[in-house]
């Protein structure tokens, strides 16, 4: 099958992720499995950030200058870090976000510390993030399937995609989707394409429709404790200046230096599309509203479990264990207070694992990472 050349540049941004990947699907499980059932992966089970969105009736201006009441009252998120986390320094530039809601629209502000303020590309569905840029991920279902891209560079040019499935488990994006009634500014503090001066930041602000994001279905306007997930991107480029602009800098073969790709809630790998690694977002009318990890997002954990040690599995062997005894997982573990069974049924070019316990939804995992509730027990 024939790649758009979108998608090539997409697998090739990734191409370091693939690499590590690769060298974690090929570690032998009995020695992954010496101390925790989580051992080797523990960069895949750090708890992602969460972020409390505020309702608001405020009319806001998509300017970029954030001067409106309601966002001097949002918070700001933590600073980005690098998307592997801890494994790696802390980010040379400041970044933060903020967000917002009404009953028609999710509000993103971003502000970028840059010293040099640059873009090229000048056209929409342009490969942005050839340029420094800012990139939004959101799934509203929470199954890592069907989820959205957004992409901006400092001269507020868009690039948007859908991805039915992460490209890891064979899904294509596609490019002709565009976020139906996006509204965005940017204020740039500083000049433009201008490297004889120091600039300060970049901002970036969004009202994102959420209506235009659902696929063949009707809105669902979030009730209070509703939850997504969304992760934030910045792609940062190491470039030097000649003559007039900023020049991308290279290495001895003349191919550009990988990119600096730091987030809100680090991945753990160099890929955005592991959407089990964003981070939370809950929407709330109330001003003093606090997180709660639901009790379903600690059994997902179980069911990634299952998941990643099937793909070091395959890649070993061929085809999937048929056991969870074979993978050196418990069928029975406690979550909390509670005890969770394990199960799963497998043949050898598929499985679909499940977790339960009593009282809670039946919630599973397949082959391609589509989480879905089954049934809710009794």
């Amino acid at each position: 099958m024939k790649i758009s050349i979108n998608i090539k540049h997409r697998f090739l941004r990734h191409k370091r992720s693939i690499a590590i990947l690769a060298f974690l699907l090929m570690a032998d499980s009995s020695n992954l499995m010496a101390q925790t059932s989580f051992a080797g992966l523990e960069h895949l089970f750090t708890t992602p950030k969460n972020y409390v969105v505020q309702h608001t009736d405020a009319v806001l201006k998509m300017d970029g200058n954030l001067q409106e009441n309601a966002w001097q009252k949002a918070n700001w998120t933590t600073d980005f870090v690098d998307i592997e986390g801890s494994l790696k320094p802390l980010p040379t530039f400041k970044t933060q976000v903020k967000m917002l809601w009404n009953d028609s629209t999710l509000f993103i502000a971003a502000k970028l510390q840059e010293p040099q303020v640059w873009a090229t590309q000048t056209h929409h569905d342009d490969i942005i993030y050839k340029d420094n840029d800012f990139e939004i991920f959101i799934d509203p279902d929470n199954n890592t399937h069907q989820y959205f891209e957004i992409e901006v560079n400092a001269i507020n040019k868009i690039f948007d995609l859908f991805l039915p499935k992460p490209y890891r488990n064979g899904g294509d994006a596609l490019i002709s989707w565009d976020v139906d009634g996006l509204k965005s500014g940017i204020k740039i503090d500083g000049t433009l394409n201008n490297p004889k001066d120091q600039d300060k930041s970049w901002t970036v602000e969004m009202a994102i429709p959420l209506k235009a994001l659902r696929m063949g279905f009707p809105v669902k306007v979030p009730e209070e404790g509703t939850l997504w997930r969304i992760n934030f991107s910045r792609v940062e480029w190491d470039t030097k200046i000649v003559g007039n602009k900023n020049i991308k800098l290279t290495d001895a073969a003349g191919k550009n230096l990988p990119e600096h790709n730091w987030v809100w809630s680090p991945q753990g790998v160099i890929n955005m599309h592991f959407p089990e690694r964003f981070g939370y977002l809950q929407f709330s009318r109330k001003s003093d509203a606090v997180f709660t990890m639901p009790l379903s997002e600690l059994q997902k954990q179980y069911l990634w479990l299952i998941y990643y040690r099937q793909k070091q599995y395959l890649q070993k062997n061929g085809k999937y264990a048929l056991t969870l005894e074979e993978l050196k997982i418990e069928r029975s573990v406690k979550i909390g207070e509670r005890e969770n069974v394990l199960q799963m049924d497998a043949s050898a070019k598929q499985f679909t694992a499940t977790v339960s316990t009593e009282g809670s939804s039946v919630i599973s995992i397949n082959d391609e990472g589509l989480i879905e509730i089954l049934k809710s027990k009794p």
